[in-house]
């Protein structure tokens, strides 16, 4: 029998998820920062400036951002210091990215297009792996997280923040509704796009919850794994070593 695997609230066959989340990622690129800004009221510019603070990127590290296609992450590492590597999968993201640089006159990135699952760099090549609400969308969790740790020199560090389970309980019922009721009616207003938001709400939905996941982290071989939710697990960031 063929594997199946989560796309929103569908299981498919695993060989078509990654095709299929990458023609989501080709319709919304363009308008992929906006709409960040329209469904989170611009929280996610704190969440990141967060992330990035306990990431501490100094001068010289050389640090792979995956997933990191509109360049959020790595412009705010490249200002601390980082060499960054930005990998993605999908070259429409990337090239926004690019684009988002040459704008604000950042230059010395690398870009990379690269699957989580299958990384073409050599082992032990970076300080930090850093990947901000992209894990949840590749089809095989445990094999990105599996080429993270392999790409880590030792004593690299291993940064993930990703949406994930909302304990506040009147919160969590207010988040749901507004989630599955008006982000994709958002998406269609702003981008043009209903069903790629749709999706976008499932798979957060089907993402493991914090312990799940952090266990999952610890199965690939991290060490010193921690977990750190944001307004009551909305967000997470999840943090390991390689030693």
């Amino acid at each position: 029998m063929s594997e199946t695997v989560s796309f929103g609230y569908e299981d498919i066959d695993a060989s078509e998820k990654t095709g299929r989340v990458g023609e989501i990622f080709s319709n919304v690129a363009s308008k992929y920062d906006i709409m960040n800004d329209a469904m989170s009221g611009g929280m996610h510019r704190l969440w990141k400036d967060r992330f990035v603070r306990r990431v501490k990127p100094q001068e010289g590290e050389d640090i792979l951002d995956m997933a990191g296609g509109t360049g959020d992450i790595a412009f705010r590492m490249a200002a601390r210091g980082g060499r960054v590597t930005v990998s993605d999968i999908n070259q429409e993201m990337l090239d926004v990215g690019v684009e988002r640089a040459m704008q604000r006159g950042i230059d010395g990135l690398v870009w990379s297009r690269q699957n989580a699952e299958d990384l073409t760099f050599p082992s032990r090549t970076f300080d930090a792996y850093t990947i901000a609400f992209g894990i949840r969308n590749v089809t095989h969790i445990d094999k990105a997280l599996a080429e993270a740790h392999r790409v880590l020199k030792y004593g690299g560090r291993f940064f993930c923040l990703e949406f994930s389970t909302v304990e506040w309980p009147g919160f969590k019922d207010v988040y749901d509704a507004y989630s599955h009721k008006l982000v994709p009616k958002i998406g269609k207003a702003v981008a043009g796009d209903e069903a790629s938001y749709k999706y976008l709400v499932e798979s957060i939905r089907r993402f493991p919850d914090m312990v799940k996941f952090e266990r999952m982290i610890v199965e690939a071989g991290f060490a010193n794994t921690k977990v750190e939710p944001i307004m009551g697990g909305l967000v997470a960031i999840h943090s390991g070593w390689k030693v």
